[in-house]
């Protein structure tokens, strides 16, 4: 491509006898060094053009040729790089500016290096330019201090933003907005609309992009009374026109139920843009609602309304929570087609897709194909390999991650202890307890909720007391992973007791709590209070029961014996009534003796799965246990008559740093014959075979 700044243009803006320019290829090379003057105005203005057009590397051609280059030039250049999501060149060139002789920072320059470091996620290069603003006094300036502390709340760096803002001696509109910005997005949604109602008591008026972060907050807090105070204000400054305003309304009204209200603002919007459409969907996702996203991703490309890279990254999530890979791998392939598949935020939401539909190869295809990665991406293949059990590749990850990734963040070290957790591999867990208090993650709300997750799932819930006693516990996450943890144990009085206290310290219960409390009744034999709690849900907290609380249920149900309302619980779900529930139920027909609901709920099961052994199994056991010979013979003619195959049980065991796995019959790993001689001393002992132990384990389920 040729610059669009021709030689004879250049040489009009550099008007010297004695510099000449040649053309090489596409490039512009200046054979001089010396110029006694340039029109730096117009040279910037055409400098300026190519960033804006996203001609970035014409610009760069042009800004290396140039004889001159003003303060101007620099951050244009700069500005630039930061549009292009390019921090490492934008953090090059503003050191290169810095040692520059003949230039001067201004509280431009300022503010846009300290955008780059949040950008690079470089809080040392911040840090550093905070103690020259300080020294240099550029601090005071407005501008710089709403960039800085705008740096330090997207760095993490709450209290440090915090200390920012209360340190500046003016404060206007984007300072404020800056720390209540950075306050949400932190989580911190409360301190958010304290910060809100201390900036209208001092006089600063809000604007639009404040009313925005603040409807956020609500939506976060399901806060609808102040929400729709904050919908009044927007109607009397009117900014209800402003399409982003518009979103978070709507946003807003959804996250707190209100789906009608959310719908009939969507409704009545003027201009129902890309932005519109995709948080409609967004919503529609999040609570839960996914064919419903779908049908409006339809509707979306039927108004003639091109869907964006953040529209298809929602869709894809839709399909995962559908567990549809069909309709997945369509969509992944439609963004190959349209040249998005590079997308971060599709590329990431391709991978969590595949994840949870079992895909894990596919995932990782995903992972390895992408030419960047941020720390979203990374988290992500880490939770893939996570969540499917193989500790191993999370850990591989991580430490490739720590050698050539960007720093590792509490969603990485959490989806790794999530692996020592599940796989109750607690030294490991220990080490990467020592690893994020080293490195300054001790505090945060994800590694708490983790740490406390994998303790109790190791068997030491002492141990995940104590990192709840030593956490601020500000947060609902701690308090609900702590809840569970009891109940994972057993310890239903403790589990609710914590839960009364919620109230006690300003937090209100989420899906997840419940969860945790209907888990402990079902433990505890608690069929009553479980419909209690399942039943304030709704009435007291507003919180729609989900799919896994009808399942908490028919679990309590069915461990309580009442397996005719359990049969009817699930008949009534207003849910997909998948083999889990009817599996649980059939589970509890076996304890409990219950032959005709036994029969009809394996008779569910199969219409799922044909070949499914357990069923085969469990009904077979059923029959036997009442002697019912004869029926349990044909279950299991029909199991040899499908060549249907139990498939066979396997555990694990770490020693000496290295987890090794077992399968039933299987004796091809190492030392498998050393294993099966002991095997072979042990059962002689108590007179009885290791092949008749293989023959009972295999016709167990």
């Amino acid at each position: 491509m040729q610059l669009p700044i021709r030689i004879h243009n250049l040489r009009k803006l550099c008007t010297v006898p004695n510099i000449a320019f040649i053309e090489n290829g596409d490039i512009l090379v200046s054979q001089t060094n010396v110029a006694n003057h340039v029109n730096m105005p117009e040279v910037n203005s055409r400098l300026k053009h190519l960033v804006k057009t996203g001609h970035l590397h014409e610009a760069r051609l042009m800004f290396e040729a140039m004889p001159q280059r003003d303060e101007i030039s620099w951050t244009t250049m700069i500005s630039g790089y930061v549009k292009a999501m390019n921090s490492n060149e934008a953090l090059l060139l503003f050191s290169k500016m810095w040692v520059s002789p003949g230039l001067s920072m201004d509280p431009f320059s300022l503010s846009l290096a300290l955008k780059v470091c949040a950008l690079d996620f470089n809080l040392n290069y911040g840090e550093s330019l905070h103690g020259y603003l300080v020294k240099s006094g550029f601090v005071h300036s407005v501008f710089v201090g709403s960039a800085l502390l705008d740096m330090y709340t997207k760095l993490g760096k709450i209290e440090l933003g915090i200390k920012v803002f209360e340190e500046m001696p003016i404060k206007n509109v984007v300072s404020w907005t800056a720390i209540i910005t950075g306050l949400v997005h932190g989580g911190f949604y409360k301190n958010g609309l304290v910060y809100l109602s201390e900036m209208r008591k001092s006089g600063v008026e809000y604007d639009s992009y404040t009313l925005a972060i603040v409807l956020k907050a609500c939506a976060c807090l399901g806060a609808l009374n102040f929400g729709r105070e904050i919908h009044t204000h927007t109607i009397k400054r009117g900014f209800c026109d402003t399409s982003f305003v518009a979103n978070s309304l709507s946003t807003m009204y959804n996250k707190c139920g209100k789906l009608d209200y959310g719908l009939r603002l969507f409704e009545k919007m003027s201009i129902q843009d890309v932005v519109s459409w995709t948080s409609i969907i967004t919503t529609y996702v999040q609570m839960g609602e996914e064919m419903n996203a779908i049908e409006a991703f339809i509707r979306m490309q039927e108004a003639g309304v091109s869907p964006n890279e953040f529209t298809f990254a929602v869709v894809i999530s839709g399909c995962s929570g559908l567990v549809r890979i069909s309709w997945g791998e369509q969509l992944h392939a439609h963004v190959i087609r349209i040249g998005l598949a590079d997308s971060l935020s599709v590329a990431n939401s391709l991978m969590t897709m595949y994840s949870k539909c079992g895909q894990m190869s596919s995932a990782s295809m995903v992972f390895h194909g992408m030419t960047r990665r941020d720390i979203i991406s990374w988290s992500t293949i880490i939770a893939v390999y996570s969540q499917g059990g193989c500790g191993e590749e999370a850990f591989e990850y991580l430490s490739w991650m720590r050698k050539e990734g960007p720093r590792p963040t509490q969603f990485g070290f959490a989806s790794v202890l999530s692996v020592c957790g599940n796989m109750a591999i607690l030294e490991q867990g220990r080490q990467v307890h020592a690893h994020v208090l080293k490195i300054g993650l001790g505090q945060e709300a994800m590694i708490h909720s983790a740490l406390i997750n994998m303790y109790s799932k190791c068997g030491c819930i002492k141990e995940a007391e104590r990192v709840f006693n030593e956490a601020e516990n500000d947060d609902i996450v701690s308090w609900t992973a702590m809840i569970n943890g009891y109940a994972e144990h057993g310890y239903i009085h403790e589990t609710m007791d914590l839960f009364n206290m919620l109230s006690k310290v300003g937090l209100k219960p989420d899906s997840v709590t419940f969860i945790g409390l209907l888990t402990a009744c079902s433990h505890a034999g608690l069929a009553d209070l479980g419909f209690y709690y399942f039943n304030i849900m709704s009435s007291k907290y507003q919180i729609s029961p989900s799919k896994e609380h009808y399942g908490c249920m028919i679990d309590l149900l069915c461990r309580a014996g009442r397996l005719t309302e359990a049969e009817q619980m699930i008949k009534i779900m207003p849910f997909h009534r998948d083999d889990v529930v009817w599996s649980t139920l059939l589970r509890a027909c076996r304890v409990h003796g219950d032959v005709d609901c036994g029969r009809r709920t394996a008779e569910k099961l199969l219409e799922m799965d044909p070949n499914c052994a357990g069923t085969h199994i469990t009904l077979a056991n059923i029959y036997s246990a009442k002697g019912k010979w004869r029926e349990a013979a044909d279950v299991r003619k029909m199991m040899r008559s499908k060549g249907v195959i139990k498939e066979p049980g396997w555990s694990w065991i770490k020693v000496k740093d290295r987890v090794s796995a077992f399968v039933a019959g299987e004796r091809s790993y190492p030392e498998g014959e050393e294993i099966y001689g002991m095997l072979d001393l042990l059962a002689s002992r108590v007179d009885i075979s290791v092949q008749e132990l293989d023959y009972l384990l295999d016709i167990e389920d």
